[in-house]
């Protein structure tokens, strides 16, 4: 039977066959001496830790009843190293979650036994070039790449996932995904909860046909808004409850969706405890009425059920929300659900803009993500840390161009999402992307409707060709995407930046849709390591990020995953 492969997949591979070629023009340390791909294990390169991952099409059990859904799905085996490195989650898509120790040398061999291209990004943590996942990389069916790395990070939780140009969003939502933790000596001598205590929160939606088969949006119009699922899973699976003692639990919340932004919160108002985000523990405990959780990122949760009585139950909600959307959209959302609608397709959303979306759940809608059931009364429980570990606290004193940051400037042009007025381009950086290893940058994430805020000497036009070295003249300021399309098309966007955490130095809303951002403002967690950040329309946000240890290409992007895959990604050249 011959397989259907659609237009953009077809140019994927046109192009990476193009963007390789190009590639190996580039200084010698960007890429190994073999080529894009390391085909053989460095021999002086010694490994703690060395794991067998492939990735297949496969059919598993999701739904209780009915057919198995057809999923894209990782395996792993570990050849060497502790027997908790991996942990297997039964019954569902998501791959083993991955448990490493701060200091070790890991090596994996990757096989892609899928019927289409991929590669996998370690999302969060500080790795090589030849390492991270870059779409250069990208494997053919059958093909194989060896992953070799330190593990730098401190303790936290990441997660990882397929990170193919034009097929990553579709990919992950088939199944390509999975957590990562890691530990360090700093992390062992606190009192955290441990063992069956410790505990993945993973978060997703998908949208299920009659047949349990996954329903995924290929139309233009709904790709520029992003995917929204009508069931929300959680580690997997749909409806889930936990099982939980009278006693404190660490959850990693990880938001796995494409593009749902989901605001954490109990329904009874009782504020959530954080310790940690972004593949890094808080300096110390966080308290919020709740918390935001964007694609990309992580939390991870204090949840302590002491004062509860057996039989109680606790339902966790993404809480409602304003402003993520485009005006239209969400003034439509809004006003359908005021009317007494409920659903697309004859109900809440209708057609139209909203209908696009492909889900029931709008952005912002109120709905319950899991059940938290206590089911026995035990006496021991670890006390909340007052600090959880030393933290160096970056200000503008720490990076080399206070008066001249670079710039992200966000723009939603039609049917062109975009980042400083360009598309992705595999082989090409622009001027100012070019930065020095060992630096720390001041960062300015900004949403551009037609004009760059930026210093004198900040230009946007001088685009470097990597194949060749040369200059070219870009658009400039004509390619910002003006007010007709970008003031429309206004919405939240999460910026993940690979390598190095960064640290949120401000954040700023300029006036734009003040009342809906209230909805949403006490939930940001600034205060430690990140590397993605929730940016709501209007907002500016100023970072500091190091760019150390490795020099090459590192991806910057919006983690809704359809703008990624239309071109809102970037990459620095750190040389």
């Amino acid at each position: 039977m011959t397989k259907k492969i659609n237009n953009n997949r077809r140019q994927f591979l046109q192009n990476s066959a193009v963007g390789v070629a190009a590639l190996t023009t580039f200084p010698g340390v960007l890429l190994a001496q073999s080529g894009p791909l390391r085909k053989k294990a460095t021999p002086n390169f010694k490994a703690d830790v060395e794991i067998e991952f492939v990735s297949r099409d496969v059919y598993v059990s999701i739904l209780k009843t009915g057919r198995k859904t057809k999923v894209q799905k990782y395996y792993a085996k570990l050849l060497k190293g502790p027997k908790n490195t991996l942990v297997e989650l039964k019954g569902n898509y998501l791959g083993p979650i991955l448990n490493y120790v701060k200091g070790q040398k890991v090596r994996i061999y990757y096989k892609n036994m899928m019927s289409e291209p991929s590669i996998i990004h370690w999302h969060g943590l500080h790795v090589p070039q030849d390492s991270d996942g870059h779409p250069m990389y990208t494997l053919a069916p059958g093909q194989s790449h060896i992953y070799e790395f330190e593990v730098m990070n401190h303790a936290g939780t990441s997660f990882y996932h397929s990170h193919s140009h034009n097929l990553t969003a579709e990919q992950v939502y088939k199944g390509l995904a999975g957590m990562i933790t890691v530990t360090d000596e700093e992390e062992q001598k606190l009192d955290l909860p441990r063992g069956e205590y410790d505990l993945p929160f993973v978060i997703q939606d998908r949208t299920f046909n009659a047949q349990n088969q996954l329903q995924y949006l290929h139309g233009m119009h709904g790709r520029m808004t992003g995917f929204l699922g009508e069931s929300i899973l959680v580690n997997g699976l749909p409806n889930v409850e936990f099982f939980v003692k009278s006693r404190a639990y660490r959850f990693r919340a990880v938001n796995g969706s494409n593009s749902r932004i989901y605001k954490l919160g109990w329904d009874d108002g009782t504020p959530l405890t954080a310790i940690g985000t972004d593949a890094h523990l808080l300096p110390k405990p966080e308290t919020r009425p709740y918390l935001m959780l964007a694609p990309g990122e992580r939390i991870d949760l204090w949840l302590d059920f002491s004062g509860h009585a057996v039989g109680s139950e606790l339902v966790m909600y993404s809480l409602p929300y304003e402003g993520a959307m485009p005006p239209k959209m969400e003034a439509q959302r809004l006003g359908k659900k005021s009317s007494g609608g409920m659903g697309m397709g004859g109900g809440m959303m209708g057609g139209g803009m909203m209908g696009m979306m492909g889900s029931r759940l709008g952005q912002g809608d109120k709905f319950p993500i899991a059940t938290f059931k206590v089911t026995e009364k035990v006496s021991d429980s670890p006390k909340l840390p007052k600090t959880l570990g030393q933290f160096e606290r970056l200000t503008e004193r720490d990076v080399d161009n206070k008066n001249k940051p670079i710039p992200i400037g966000i723009s939603m042009k039609p049917m062109r999402p975009q980042l400083n007025g360009k598309s992705f381009s595999m082989n090409r950086v622009l001027d100012f992307e070019k930065v020095e290893l060992g630096s720390v940058k001041k960062i300015k994430i900004f949403h551009d409707h037609g004009s760059m805020k930026m210093k004198e000497g900040e230009k946007m036009d001088k685009d470097m060709d990597m194949s060749g070295g040369t200059m070219n003249m870009g658009g400039g300021m004509g390619m910002m995407g003006g007010m007709g399309g970008g003031m429309m098309m206004s919405m939240a966007h999460p910026i993940h930046l690979h390598g190095q955490q960064f640290q949120v130095l401000s954040r700023e809303i300029e006036g734009m849709r003040q009342e809906e951002y209230k909805t949403v403002k006490e939930g940001f967690l600034d205060t430690g390591w990140k590397d993605t950040v929730l940016v709501m329309p209007g907002e500016e946000i100023v970072i500091a990020k190091p760019f150390q240890d490795y020099k090459g290409l590192f991806l910057y992007h919006c983690h809704n995953l359809e703008h990624e895959d239309l071109g809102m990604m970037r990459q620095f050249y750190i040389s």
